[in-house]
């Protein structure tokens, strides 16, 4: 209990810690968002100083972050400077965009990438297990813009069996509810391909490599001597004992998911995180860009939390030593 309190502390402590350097971030790099707005719509000094007012950029920077920690506890994430409406109902839009995105991907990469690995760690040494791991170290390797690329190049400019970007078909009108998700469905396909090739590598040479220890260990050659089949040895003891590090790696692979999947949105132009990011980067939108990197950091945050306490309950070794 005294455990689960503490690391309670420190997530909250680390959650302050991301909010106050995610303010000072956007405010202390070069670049004046409202004077670019000025130029480009020619506003007077009293329009500018106005402006200022209604963004929240008056005073001084201490008084600025005190009124960002203010309008963050009440819910309140700013104003747009370029979409000119409030940046919680952006980021609600694009959140659920990114969350359907990952949520498939990353069930095909964990699934596939895990039942790949324990095949491959059970035949080590063989043809197909040296086969897996150079392939693997390929995939791992290779960019994901660049998967992105040749995949529309393939699918969408050659044969035109997939959509090129975008979530849905513009200007369609939909029937039912179905006709919409299989649209929906269809303009997934090559982004969660994208992520699924270059990711599943990476859960293929961890179990693999977790599979192989735990069939070199003292307690699988008792279940040899038992006569145990290799079957119910690599399902039921081996890939048992394997999860706990390939658990501990799917923490790391949450941050390079993220990191791929701005690459992905923005070669799909998926709306999703990603692309909002890449686009407010580019109009400098700070309101927008400061609740994207605190949104993004938050979720590995809370994600990193969960796969602790998870790792907890399943490994009694670090529950006894806490």
């Amino acid at each position: 209990m005294r455990s689960t309190g503490r690391r309670v502390v420190i997530l909250l402590v680390m959650l302050f810690a991301i909010v106050t350097f995610n303010f000072f971030l956007f405010h202390v790099i070069p670049g004046d968002p409202i004077r670019l707005i000025a130029r480009s719509q020619k506003l007077s000094p009293g329009q500018v100083d106005a402006l200022r007012v209604q963004y929240g950029l008056d005073g001084s920077l201490l008084e600025q972050y005190w009124r960002y920690l203010t309008k963050l506890a009440h819910g309140d994430l700013g104003y747009s400077f370029s979409l000119k409406e409030p940046v919680g109902d952006i980021i609600g839009r694009a959140l659920w965009n990114t969350v359907l995105l990952l949520t498939v991907s990353t069930c095909i990469v964990v699934a596939v990438g895990i039942l790949i690995g324990v095949f491959a760690g059970a035949r080590q040494g063989r043809k197909s297990d040296s086969g897996t791991v150079v392939g693997s170290l390929v995939l791992w390797s290779l960019p994901t813009f660049w998967v992105g690329i040749l995949l529309v190049f393939t699918f969408s400019a050659w044969f035109r069996v997939l959509p090129t970007s975008g979530i849905t078909t513009p200007n369609a009108v939909y029937a039912n509810s179905a006709v919409y998700w299989t649209d929906v469905a269809r303009h997934l396909v090559l982004p969660t391909v994208t992520l699924a090739i270059v990711d599943i590598a990476f859960f293929i040479i961890i179990t693999r490599t977790s599979v192989v220890e735990a069939m070199s260990e003292d307690y699988m050659l008792t279940a040899r001597g038992k006569g145990l089949s290799q079957r119910r040895m690599v399902w039921r003891h081996a890939f048992r004992n394997a999860l706990l590090p390939v658990l501990t790696a799917s923490v790391l692979y949450i941050s390079a998911l993220v990191a791929g999947a701005i690459q992905v949105e923005v070669v799909f132009s998926w709306p999703g995180m990603g692309l909002l990011t890449y686009n407010s980067v580019l109009s400098r939108d700070y309101p927008v860009l400061e609740a994207c990197f605190l949104v993004t950091a938050v979720a590995v945050l809370v994600a990193n939390f969960l796969a602790d306490s998870v790792y907890r309950l399943v490994d009694p070794r670090v529950r006894a030593a806490a």
